[in-house]
């Protein structure tokens, strides 16, 4: 009985081992875009991604017929709302200035277009993970792809040449 214990239990690392192989890359470009850090510089979405692996690892028996990327991604989706719904919670807190593709957006415009264009989640989906309604997300996501689309720039001082006349 115990030998086949340790044999399943082989199995199911092995098998997670390969999960791991060929999800990994881009789960933690989903982290890294909605931590919005640089990609050489990520340890916020790499601490993300690890947090919804031994997640998944933790449910891996239970998820019979269920898609383990599915379950890594919305934890890693609801990890990152609620760290971002406690970060804004506590003052004074400084965090480095974002530096990714992403930066522009708020937190939630970048949840909503990483999981809409980047995962492919449907709208109704998203909706749901997110606890928003599908009109919501809807504009939510024309707003940021718009923002990322069409950046603000920030205008400096402007500089009048108009010539003074003598008065």
């Amino acid at each position: 009985m115990r030998e086949r214990r340790v044999a399943q239990g082989a199995g199911r690392a092995q098998e997670f081992e390969a999960f791991v192989a060929g999800a990994a890359g881009r789960l933690l470009l989903a982290a890294t875009l909605l931590t919005a850090e640089a990609p050489d510089a990520n340890p916020r979405a790499r601490r993300l991604l690890t947090l919804a692996l031994g997640h998944t690892y933790a449910r891996w028996h239970r998820l019979r017929g269920e898609d383990p990327y599915d379950c890594a991604r919305q934890y890693l989706a609801v990890r990152f709302a609620r760290t971002i719904w406690h970060r804004h919670r506590l003052l004074g807190r400084e965090r480095p200035a974002p530096r990714g593709p992403l930066a522009g957006l708020n937190p939630q415009e970048r949840l909503v277009l990483v999981l809409r264009m980047y995962e492919g989640v449907a709208e109704e989906q998203t909706a749901a993970l997110l606890g928003l309604t599908a009109d919501r997300v809807h504009t939510v996501c024309d707003r940021a792809t718009s923002l990322v689309l069409h950046p603000v720039r920030a205008s400096g001082p402007r500089t009048v040449n108009a010539k003074v006349a003598p008065s």
